[in-house]
């Protein structure tokens, strides 16, 4: 069953003006002011995070730096950008891990998760949270729908996430746009059913596969995405899309079936 939608299909979500909701849960009223944590997790991304830092919203409560063992001045420049920056130290390598790290950390009603590379726009974050408020659990950015763009994506990176996104079409039978691209946001409530484990670049599309399973009310929104500012991705194409597509085939619906079947005697 397919649980996306994308922002040009949408009506207007408001409580005034009459806009259809998704089906709503038994006692699934969000608050009247949900509380919103971001979480940045970052290495070595000192020139890039005033930048970042300078932009965020008011409507964010809570920011959560996750620092990956930088040796610049990363933490010392969040914490004169932004005094009440909550810093905390990821547990192990990997983008997956900090953002797992973060994640546990938030006290917010909403988390969101963004890049420190100067990449993603934090102007966007109410756009993500006006769809959280009326009714989804997960919203993820698109750079391929109406509104959105990318100034930054290579050829090799465009056909691995096409490839990548129709195997999660397929598998899922949905009809997201875009995949490995990892601003997106979410209900806390549902940080148990997304489940996550893995280390790498690969928790994007873990976090998509396990919202997807465990049938989580998901929407896209238009976002564009820039160039880093300054200094060299941590992204590797080719061996980060072979993670990817490894976490694609070991969590499609029917290796999870077969793992969870009673084994034969």
């Amino acid at each position: 069953m397919n649980h996306t939608h994308q922002l040009s299909e949408l009506p207007t979500a408001s409580p005034t003006n009459g806009a259809v909701h998704p089906r709503r849960r038994a006692g699934d009223r969000p608050p009247a002011r949900a509380t919103v944590s971001l979480v940045v997790p970052a290495r070595n991304e000192a020139r890039n995070i005033p930048w970042v830092f300078e932009q965020i919203p008011d409507c964010v409560d809570e920011v959560i730096l996750v620092d990956g063992d930088s040796v610049d001045a990363t933490v010392h420049m969040a914490t004169r950008c932004l005094p009440t920056v909550r810093h905390v130290e990821q547990s192990g390598p990997g983008k997956g891990n900090a953002l797992r790290t973060g994640f546990l950390s938030a006290t917010g009603d909403h988390i969101v998760m963004m890049d420190a590379d100067g990449s993603m726009l934090p102007g966007e974050i109410p756009h993500y949270l006006h769809f959280l408020d009326n009714g989804f659990d997960f919203v993820k950015g698109s750079r391929f729908i109406a509104g959105g763009g990318s100034l930054d994506i290579t050829r090799i990176r465009r056909l691995g996430n096409q490839v990548l996104l129709a195997a999660v079409n397929h598998l899922y039978d949905t009809k997201l746009t875009d995949l490995c691209y990892g601003f997106c946001a979410f209900r806390r409530d549902f940080l148990d059913d997304l489940d996550l484990h893995s280390s790498g670049f690969e928790i994007e599309t873990e976090m998509i596969a396990h919202a997807l399973r465990s049938g989580l009310r998901i929407a896209e929104v238009p976002s564009l995405e820039l160039p880093r500012r300054s200094g060299r991705s941590n992204l590797h194409a080719v061996s980060d899309g072979r993670r990817v597509l490894r976490t694609l085939l070991s969590e499609r619906p029917s290796a999870r079936a077969a793992q969870v079947r009673p084994g034969r005697r």
